[in-house]
């Protein structure tokens, strides 16, 4: 079982979204597009709110880590697609390919508990604005990051772990534009039933954990609202939380399309359109949901774009 057993492979080849040369060519162009916008948004996002006082609130500190956890994500798979764009052999070593799927599910899992995290957020802040400054304090904002960060390094390292001690001697072609697991399970020739069960039951927490704070937090955030007498006050308090539902709605589903299910349901073809989503697409719009549907943040844009153009 152990891949030390394998006479076989120091690399793994790529298959990539596409076999056709012309066809990897627009690709690379339009990818090279979005990764570029994805980079500039997300850390203009993190320069923003730290330049701007105004934001230097619990909400703003969330979103600039999950910015820059976006950057991150997206540069673990995004810089590796676009090479590959351009190569002919589409290889990665052994090691980089452990380390590709370490990051990227490790980072995965810190964005999935940055959105509960946020959610919490919200919920202090409107069920619970007397306590607000005392319950999200800076010591304590700073240990739900890291908290999340470190419950995402260990189950990834665990995971990768694993994944790597199963035998890949018959086949290192990967039918997958990047090292992911659940490609890796397809063409391992071990029994990998323990491996998907571990990532079940640990997907499963990270989500479900996740997903219920996010939950509980929204009804008690609901049940507020609709208490409001002010029309004005509801209205306010929908649109501090709209951005994040959306941002919720899009990240939660897709990860819950990829894996949570059985390895049966398994289509090479359909989950890689869905991998793009969440590895390129996703981090990408955040920071356009944010921006756009927030007030604070356009405020603080115009602020810092308006001395420019002027004294231009």
């Amino acid at each position: 079982m152990a891949a030390e057993n394998c006479t076989g492979f120091t690399d793994f080849i790529l298959l990539g979204l596409s076999g056709r040369q012309d066809v990897q060519q627009g690709l690379f162009v339009l990818f090279l597009l979005v990764y570029s916008f994805t980079v500039i948004a997300n850390l203009g996002m993190v320069l923003l709110i730290h330049m701007d006082p105004r934001l230097h609130t619990p909400m703003y500190y969330f979103l600039s880590n999950l910015s820059l956890c976006d950057v991150c994500y997206s540069s673990t798979v995004s810089p590796r697609m676009l090479a590959d764009f351009l190569s002919e052999q589409k290889r990665i070593p052994y090691s980089l390919c452990a380390i590709q799927m370490f990051l990227f599910g490790a980072l995965a899992a810190v964005e999935c508990l940055m959105l509960s995290v946020m959610a919490y957020d919200r919920y202090v802040a409107i069920c619970n604005p007397l306590l607000y400054t005392v319950a999200m304090s800076r010591s304590i904002c700073a240990q739900l990051v890291a908290m999340a960060y470190l419950v995402g390094l260990v189950n990834s390292a665990i995971i990768t772990y694993y994944t790597f001690q199963l035998s890949f001697c018959n086949c290192n072609i990967i039918n997958h534009f990047f090292c992911d697991l659940p490609a890796f399970l397809a063409v391992s020739n071990s029994d990998t039933s323990i491996i998907e069960i571990m990532l079940f039951s640990y997907s499963s927490c990270v989500l479900g954990f996740s997903i219920i704070t996010i939950c509980l937090s929204y009804s008690y955030i609901i049940t507020t609202i609709l208490r409001m007498t002010s029309a004005q006050g509801r209205h306010k308090a929908f649109s501090t939380c709209a951005s994040h539902l959306t941002a919720v709605a899009l990240f939660y589903g897709t990860l819950l399309f990829m894996y949570i299910r059985p390895s049966s349901s398994y289509s090479m073809d359909r989950d890689k359109i869905a991998s793009v989503f969440y590895t390129a697409v996703i981090p990408m719009l955040n920071p356009l949901i944010y921006s756009l549907r927030n007030k604070d943040v356009k405020n603080a844009l115009k602020k810092s774009i308006g001395p420019t153009l002027y004294s231009g």
